[in-house]
């Protein structure tokens, strides 16, 4: 079955590209395009796609309200959002991941990493551009809370080492193969950390990893 995806970009250039782009792979299907940030909100609400694509500066309201009305914490059945932006780092990214995005891309990022994002996303995983990743964690060290919210259990060593992987933007795969692993391994301990940090995804995860001072800005 397809992966089906809206696509929300004011620019009409970038957001014909987007679509031909997703539209030329297999196992992905656009269904549906917005030119602004209401228009976004109300055709992924009517679609329910299973990963929306949207701009983070946008007319009506921007990609971090459109992401956080629909993948926000207090959000029941959280859509799966990437964020794409010409943007190389600011206020909207960090804001964008903490009110839902499952990840983060440059609009000059590449058909390859484009389509990866789209697939991370649907499987529920992550994916953040390399190039922008150790800025990120700069960000998100600066903007730690005081009192980071503690874990329902204590985390096992090899869970740690995972929570590091993860923040850092690591996929399950490259995940199993710097720790000499299975991937099917992975998955059971990144599923553990979300159910010992109360995260709904891999970008919580990390998040929680740079509140707490686990993983720190090189």
């Amino acid at each position: 079955m397809s992966i089906r995806v809206v696509v929300a970009d004011d620019h009409d250039l970038v957001r014909t590209g987007l679509v031909m782009i997703l539209d030329a792979q297999p196992g992905i299907e656009v269904v549906g395009e917005a030119a602004d940030g209401l228009a976004a909100l109300d055709l992924a609400t009517r679609l329910r796609p299973d990963v929306l694509l949207v701009d983070i500066r946008m007319p009506g309201i921007d990609g971090v309200e459109v992401t956080r009305r629909l993948a926000g914490p207090d959000v029941p059945d959280p859509m799966a959002v990437v964020v794409i932006t010409t943007f190389d780092l600011d206020e909207y990214v960090a804001g964008s991941l903490r009110a839902g995005a499952r990840g983060f891309l440059l609009k000059d990022a590449g058909p390859e990493l484009l389509v990866q994002a789209v697939h991370a996303a649907a499987d529920g995983d992550a994916l953040i551009a390399p190039n922008v990743t150790r800025r990120l964690l700069a960000t998100f060290a600066d903007q730690a809370p005081a009192a980071p919210t503690q874990p329902l259990g204590a985390l096992t060593e090899r869970e740690e080492e995972v929570l590091a992987l993860v923040a850092r933007g690591r996929t399950n795969a490259e995940i199993a193969t710097e720790l000499f692993v299975g991937l099917s391994t992975v998955k059971t301990h990144v599923a553990s950390l979300m159910t010992k940090l109360g995260a709904r995804n891999r970008v919580e995860i990390a998040m929680w990893a740079y509140d707490t001072r686990r993983v720190r800005a090189d």
